[in-house]
């Protein structure tokens, strides 16, 4: 397994369960710093892919670990069971994001023009400067889930609101529609793209209408 997870840390994109090798040490071009983050997974998803199946041909059979019935009743505690490539959480590291670690990022992200905090969008400037932009024009919500936010009781839990609008945001699911029509499954990246895409930006507006009606007697947003 130690060479295993030696080959995995030289390699990020194909990390299980350990922290990534910090970004330098990747092969990136300039296309990968482009502003249009689609453009960029465009490319890079079918290099993962041929990545990941030739990483899988050759360890499939591999035996990560031991799982005992106590780590079973414990709720899965300390089992490596899905691989991760974006962030981990490790009981004693904490959580890290690409292989950074909070302090890191807050380090490297660059920060709103005023403001002393690093905005979490992109590691360079113009990356986050168009995605704040693309999110703000995705933003707005359906009247329907508008009208599901003011109608709820002032007694129903922000939490319960916030997860009520996010299902009730499904009617505008790109993926749901093309898998409908059957869109083969090599561009379903591209559906869940926009969905997500969409989501992020408009769970700032959901949270801002719950805490509106909760708090601030339903006056409009501005």
């Amino acid at each position: 397994m130690s060479s295993i997870g030696s080959a995995l840390c030289r390699r990020p994109s194909l990390l299980l369960y350990k922290k990534v090798s910090a970004l330098s040490f990747c092969n990136y071009s300039t296309s990968d710093y482009s502003v249009n983050l689609k453009e960029v997974l465009a490319k890079k998803i079918p290099e993962h892919n041929k990545k990941v199946a030739e990483f899988r041909a050759k360890h499939n059979d591999t035996v990560i670990q031991k799982v005992t019935i106590d780590m079973v009743y414990g709720g899965m505690r300390s089992m490596k069971g899905m691989v991760t490539e974006t962030s981990v959480l490790d009981a004693e590291e904490g959580i890290r994001f690409r292989g950074y670690t909070i302090p890191e990022c807050q380090e490297k992200l660059p920060t709103a023009q005023k403001g002393g905090e690093p905005l979490p969008e992109a590691i360079y400037q113009k990356q986050v400067s168009a995605i704040s932009k693309e999110w703000a024009a995705r933003a707005d919500l359906p009247d329907h889930v508008v009208t599901l936010l003011d109608n709820f009781p002032s007694v129903l839990h922000p939490m319960s609101q916030f997860v009520a609008a996010i299902a009730a945001l499904q009617s505008e699911s790109k993926f749901a529609q093309a898998y409908s029509k059957g869109v083969h499954k090599s561009t379903y990246w591209e559906y869940t793209y926009e969905d997500s895409m969409n989501l992020l930006a408009k769970l700032p507006t959901v949270a801002a209408m719950i805490y509106r009606n909760l708090y601030r007697e339903a006056h409009q947003l501005e």
